[in-house]
């Protein structure tokens, strides 16, 4: 799936290490995924914060001399590609302030949808804003907060907030870290040596070794902390916030998270296996090979071929080296942007029936395209399977998804998309099979959101305060 939905942010952080800035380095390496236009990383020296941040990629923005500047055994880190915030250094992360309860540093994950009224309220009591992100409005609350510790503070704040967020929020001596009541974005807390890391995803606890501990549960205010004279830092449960329902982003398993890693209790690899055997079991055909569209559609499309018994190839090769900002300068060679990114093998599809796995359709171009393409290679029919339900509506909790009317699946039904895309047939996974496949021992319909599939937000405000930024 290629620019289809914007990556959401990634965030990483450590207490007591002595290479605290290079594990965050090495954390938000592995958490890439999730935000590939601005890298962050802020760093406890001498019971102040100072921080590193830039526009690009982890590997761009942090060379050597970069990371010297970083000293100290406390940091956070962030990772970031932007929605309606906007592309530019102002709103990179970790966010850095004074305050008179001393100096913080924060790093947010998710979409406040509120966060457009927030601000307008600060403004008019004489806030300033650096940046267009949400995520200066939870600083401004913390800042101006009347309660008398920075911990309460935090509480108070987050009280305010409503909508989506998994943060850290770092000082001289603590990192506090928190999860909105409905626990839309993930965040873990993992174990290295005498320290303690939180990340968005355990992958980044996997590259580093460390060991995970567990998840911040939907609602809680977490302090990670080292009390004097401790060999190691400890948690303490500063404040949990009740919720009607938890509301997990069930996208996170159908496209955002690694495959490697453990999201919501469950590894992710696997849900997307059971994703596909469920859609074999709901749309079976007969076929020749099941391929998938790589790399979000791979386990899906193994999981798919297991149950069906219909053999499995790597039938479309991607290329690795072509970002987001490929240039295609002539109109004459415009054509060619998917191959640029996909290219088919002829002689496993040549002649072929061929079912081809994705996780999603938004707009249904891309989708067109590869059908197409794999005619093109000879493929005699091509029968397109999607591992999660139509795509009916925006997110409005961290996901940047394109406008209602620019999403195939809220005008269109599933033979007019099967005509627009010029497949053979198409099926999409039920949002019944979808949550009976995440997990088995508990009643995942009262624990996932699926706004985007089926329209049910479990968060809603007047406007749902779309102009409000993602962090």
């Amino acid at each position: 799936m290629f620019d289809k939905f914007k990556d959401e942010c990634g965030v990483f952080g450590i207490l007591n290490h002595p290479d605290a800035a290079n594990l965050v380095y090495l954390g938000l390496y592995a958490l890439q995924h999730r935000g590939q236009e601005s890298a962050g990383i802020a760093s406890v020296v001498d019971q102040k914060i100072v921080s590193e941040k830039e526009m690009g990629k982890v590997v761009d923005v942090f060379t050597p001399e970069r990371l010297s500047r970083l000293p100290g055994d406390t940091a956070i880190g962030h990772v970031r590609y932007s929605t309606a915030g906007g592309s530019m250094l102002c709103n990179a992360q970790p966010l850095v302030v004074s305050t008179h309860k001393g100096p913080v540093a924060l790093a947010h994950n998710g979409n406040l949808v509120n966060g457009a009224e927030l601000r307008r309220q600060l403004e008019a009591t004489g806030s300033i804003f650096n940046s267009m992100s949400d995520t200066e409005a939870i600083v401004h609350l913390i800042a101006r907060s009347k309660e008398p510790t920075l911990e309460k503070a935090i509480v108070d704040t987050l009280a305010q907030c409503r909508g989506a967020y998994s943060l850290a929020v770092m000082t001289p001596r603590k990192i506090f870290v928190a999860r909105d009541p409905y626990g839309f974005r993930p965040l873990a807390i993992g174990k290295i040596d005498d320290a303690l890391v939180v990340s968005s995803e355990t992958c980044a606890f996997d590259l580093i070794g460390a060991e995970t501990l567990r998840e911040v549960r939907a609602g809680e205010v977490i302090v990670i902390e080292q009390e004097e004279g401790a060999a190691a830092p400890s948690l303490r449960v500063v404040h949990r916030f009740p919720a009607p329902r938890e509301a997990r982003c069930i996208f996170e398993h159908v496209y955002f998270a690694r495959p490697d890693s453990v999201i919501f209790g469950n590894n992710v690899a696997e849900v997307r296996q059971r994703f596909g055997a469920q859609l074999a079991r709901e749309h079976p055909v007969e076929a020749d090979i099941v391929i998938p569209v790589p790399d979000s559609g791979v386990f899906a499309a193994l999981g798919y071929a297991l149950e069906s018994g219909i053999p499995f190839q790597f039938g479309l090769v991607r290329n690795h080296y072509v970002g987001r900002t490929f240039i295609e300068p002539k109109q004459t060679i415009r054509n060619f942007g998917v191959k640029v990114k996909l290219n088919p093998v002829r002689e496993l599809v040549n002649g072929k029936r061929v079912v081809l796995i994705d996780d999603s359709i938004v707009r249904g171009t891309t989708s067109k395209k590869i059908v197409r393409m794999l005619k093109q290679y000879g493929a005699k029919e091509v029968h397109m399977r999607i591992s999660s339900p139509p795509t009916t509506g925006p997110c409005y909790y961290g996901i940047d998804t394109p406008e209602r009317r620019d999403l195939i699946a809220s005008a269109s039904s599933t033979e007019e998309i099967r005509d627009f895309i010029e497949a053979d047939s198409l099926g999409y996974l039920s949002e019944e099979g979808m949550l009976n496949a995440v997990r088995k021992d508990d009643d995942p319909s009262k624990l996932y959101c699926t706004a985007c599939f089926s329209g049910r937000y479990p968060v809603v405000e007047p406007e749902f305060e779309a102009a409000a930024t993602q962090a």
